[in-house]
């Protein structure tokens, strides 16, 4: 049985970049337009063309997503959000479908390959995490995405997550830049997408159901950076086993 899902995992995989890369192309126009707007309207336009172009991929590639907890999103508030991070599928995942428009932390390295690198650096504050002075340069960049109002996603556990633990400790900049800005943190638990794209599996591609799932902000209030940010891996920990398939 395995082998027979490997099989059809790789002819999956090869139908997913026939689907993505032409989809990119189309794409591409648009999301290279919007940079001719200053933030936060660049990123509430690029939001829009990377929401309709993950819905057509996701469709052609029968991934099924559910978003749950949206309510936790309040009117006028922008946030921290945090993320599980098991997937190279869970940008593709929170940049378009978070509530709301956002940038990623990610990797410079990335936005070196052609054309998917412009997108990728459209939505993202870039870090290389090699460097000292670019580290604290993104942890700037990352405030002044909250200050014109847009939300800051943050994968905490730093890479994706390759062991059976359900979530990696944390590191501290999330929770730090929340404790400087006065940002509340909004969990998001994401499940799935390692069953999508196994980091174990160098061309392997599975359609199955995403589920991404928001939980009720914490405030950092009356919190040190540590308690804030073991509060908050505690609370992803449970609910992520309480709630996987």
């Amino acid at each position: 049985m395995n082998s027979i899902k490997n099989i059809l995992g790789r002819i999956f995989a090869v139908w997913a970049i026939i689907i993505f890369v032409p989809t990119m192309l189309v794409f591409f126009p648009f999301i290279a337009a919007s940079m001719l707007w200053k933030d936060p309207t660049r990123t509430k336009l690029f939001q829009q063309i990377a929401r309709l172009w993950m819905r057509i991929f996701f469709f052609f590639t029968g991934i099924r997503l559910k978003l749950k907890g949206k309510k936790n999103f309040k009117k006028g508030e922008n946030y921290i959000v945090v993320s599980n991070h098991r997937s190279l599928m869970d940008v593709p995942v929170t940049t378009p479908f978070l509530v709301g428009p956002n940038k990623t932390i990610a990797k410079k390295e990335m936005a070196s390959i052609p054309v998917f690198g412009v997108i990728y650096r459209t939505g993202s504050v870039l870090v290389d995490r090699k460097s000292e002075e670019s580290r604290k340069a993104s942890f700037l960049n990352m405030r002044k995405v909250l200050e014109t109002g847009l939300h800051m996603c943050i994968y905490p556990e730093g890479t994706r997550n390759k062991t059976k633990e359900p979530i990696q400790p944390f590191h501290s900049g999330a929770f730090r830049l929340s404790k400087e800005t006065g940002k509340a943190i909004l969990p998001a638990v994401i499940f799935n997408t390692a069953k999508v794209l196994p980091a174990n599996k160098g061309f392997f591609f599975w359609p199955v159901k995403i589920r991404m799932e928001f939980l009720e902000p914490i405030a950092p209030d009356n919190l040190t950076t540590e308690q804030l940010k073991q509060k908050v891996f505690e609370t992803m920990k449970a609910y992520y086993i309480q709630n996987a398939d």
